[in-house]
């Protein structure tokens, strides 16, 4: 480039030409590299037209790939831009600092004629947010981040409970499929569409594909008896009533996660209806009683108990009738059908040993005579073909990294484990729950066999569809398939990132589908915090934001937002500084639990403070009252 002297052999001048020089040519670096890199992408977008969220993701690729901080540095002892908030417009960022620099230069420069439109710096911010109303609809004011709640299998009856989520703030609904079945989820998804209609607000469902989501398998069953709890306050006030399900239908399987069901006599359903109360002596010889709650299908009552018990396995229960003068009497008596009790419990201390075997195997604890090991605990696991995968030295997270184990040895009885990880008082083992293997490699179908199942719903009823444990582009490529196939190739896709290979695959994933789908990411922290540690999450979340952003895609912050508060009514400092950090995402996903509607609360109120600070990785200058 041609350089004006120095007339009046200003240093500062000096300094600021040697910038130009370097910007200039880091400039021509990441178009070319850009290009180069987009190209293996062609054939992902239609008549191989790139869009303009595609070139902006691989410019930020590009300009990544370079150390940047003594650059940075230059730049901001100058005063100028350091480049780092230029996620959204790189080339744009770059074409502002340099016309900079050429006018504090060069007296006689006269700016390009440039297309304003096409190249302006707030064109990245506009695509974000025209792809967040496309995925989420409209903000409802509550700053410019969406609410997500994941909703609990009570949302399939009570209607109240969906009405306060909507009131509170909720715009858009999260059903994970790995959980309750097609008709809970419709019964969800009606209450969700009257709430629309009633309160005059849209809501979008998300519908989370379960995929192979590895976990524990059954334990084997103690005693007959089965628990109700209610749940109660730490006053030790009731707070919400037990559920469970009489069914007639003996030979239906509960859904995963799903109430309690036992099987009652048909003959007997004819006594029942809402408010009817039903008589029983649990375990403890204490007089309790049932009361129907409403009639949920064909073979299926749901009925609900305000005091805790032990209900037994075909015990008998008295219809009580009540009569004007206060009075009751028994109109029948059935006996409840047959049960199996609730599991042993298996508890693990560090450097305790532990036999991961087949799922068909029942988990079981350890047996020891006197000090003496006979025999391991032992626990199934779901994806059987997993076990010969491993090898001797990798690790195992079991719950979401409660438990951390290492492979001792692989044998015809399963991979034998010694945990590494555990609380002192130690981590009690159960059934479903996650197992992470972040050093093994599976080969293992995108989408399982439920998941294609669960799809023909999904595409019949949601505005957007979860892809879980997405790993690489060729998955995606799978999925979207599938839609075409079900005639919905528009509906959209939340592709959630929660492994290892997820993380460094994302720009694949990206680059080789916004040409051709809608898409967001989610970034599930519980899976990810099990795969890369805690440590690494908290800068690969950052990561993962930022090149979200440069691709003008919408991002879900996921897991363990005001968790304490959700699940038991509790405020935690940290949780509120996690989720002051969450509002740099399009959207914010609370978990569900009996407090959920304070927690929607407390997450709209950060939010609405933050975003008078914060936008992205700009720090918004209001004033400050002191």
């Amino acid at each position: 480039m041609t350089m004006t002297t120095n007339a009046n052999n200003d240093p500062y001048i000096d300094i600021l030409k040697e910038i130009l020089v370097d910007v200039t040519e880091l400039r021509q670096q990441i178009d070319a590299n850009a290009l180069q890199r987009l190209q293996i992408y062609h054939d992902n977008f239609p008549d191989g037209l790139y869009t303009e969220s595609a070139l902006n993701l691989c410019h930020y690729l590009a300009m990544r790939q370079y150390d940047l901080r003594h650059l940075q540095d230059r730049l901001a002892q100058s005063a100028l831009t350091s480049l780092g908030r230029a996620e959204a417009s790189v080339l744009s960022t770059f074409d502002i600092l340099i016309d900079i620099l050429q006018r504090s230069t060069d007296d006689a420069y006269l700016p390009s004629q440039k297309n304003s439109d096409a190249h302006s710096f707030n064109r990245g911010q506009l695509l974000l947010k025209q792809h967040t109303k496309d995925l989420f609809g409209s903000s409802q004011g509550q700053g410019k981040a969406h609410v997500m709640v994941t909703l609990s299998t009570e949302a399939a009856w009570d209607y109240e409970l969906i009405k306060a989520l909507f009131e509170k703030g909720m715009t858009c609904a999260r059903i994970n499929c790995a959980h309750d079945n097609i008709e809970v989820w419709a019964s969800m998804i009606n209450n969700i569409r009257l709430a629309e209609q009633e309160i005059g607000q849209a809501c979008r469902v998300l519908m989370d594909l379960a995929g192979h989501k590895i976990r524990t398998g059954d334990i084997m069953p103690g005693p007959a008896v089965h628990h109700i709890r209610v749940k109660k306050d730490s006053t030790g006030k009731v707070i919400s009533p037990a559920y469970l399900i009489l069914t007639t239908d003996s030979q239906s399987a509960p859904a995963d996660n799903a109430l309690f069901r036992v099987s009652v006599p048909k003959e007997v359903t004819q006594y029942f209806m809402p408010g009817q109360l039903l008589g029983f002596v649990d375990n403890q010889k204490k007089s309790r009683a049932l009361k129907v709650e409403k009639r949920l299908s064909d073979h299926d009552w749901l009925v609900s108990s305000d005091k805790s018990a032990y209900l037994v396995s075909s015990s008998n229960l008295s219809i009580i009738k009540k009569h004007k003068n206060k009075k009751h009497s028994v109109e029948a008596n059935f006996q409840l059908g047959e049960f199996i009790g609730e599991p042993l419990e298996i508890r693990l201390f560090k450097d305790q040993l532990l036999l991961l075997t087949t799922e068909d195997v029942l988990g079981k604890p350890a047996i020891y005579k006197g000090e003496a090991l006979i025999s391991p605990a032992q626990i199934g696991c779901t994806l059987s073909s997993a076990i010969g995968q491993l090898k001797v030295g990798q690790l195992v997270w079991i719950d979401d990294g409660k438990l951390g184990a290492i492979v001792q040895q692989i044998s015809e009885q399963g991979a034998l484990l010694q945990v590494t990880v555990a609380k002192p008082s130690g981590v009690r083992i159960q059934s479903d729950k996650g197992i992470n293997f972040p050093e093994a490699t599976l080969e293992l179908s995108p989408l399982t066999d439920k998941d294609l199942s669960d799809l023909d719903f999904v595409c019949a009823h949601a505005d957007l569809v979860g892809f879980s444990f997405v790993e690489n582009l060729a998955g995606m490529d799978y999925l979207m398939k599938e839609l075409a196939k079900r005639n919905s190739s528009r509906l959209p896709i939340i592709a959630k990132i929660e492994t290892n290979l997820a993380v460094k695959n994302l720009p694949e994933i990206i680059l080789g589908t916004i040409g051709r789908h809608h898409l967001g990411i989610m970034i599930a922290r519980g899976d990810l915090a099990v795969e890369l540690g805690s440590a690494r999450l908290a800068e690969i979340q950052e990561e993962l934001l930022w090149l979200c952003e440069a691709a003008h895609v919408p991002v879900i912050w996921a897991t363990q937002v005001l968790e304490s508060i959700a699940k038991k009514g509790t405020r935690s400092r940290p949780e509120f500084t996690d989720a002051a950090m969450a509002v740099r995402a399009e959207c914010v996903m609370l978990n569900k639990g009996p407090y959920i509607v304070d927690a929607i609360d407390a997450l709209v109120n950060v939010m609405l403070r933050m975003h008078e600070h914060q936008r992205k990785k700009f720090s918004r200058l209001r004033a400050l009252h002191w």
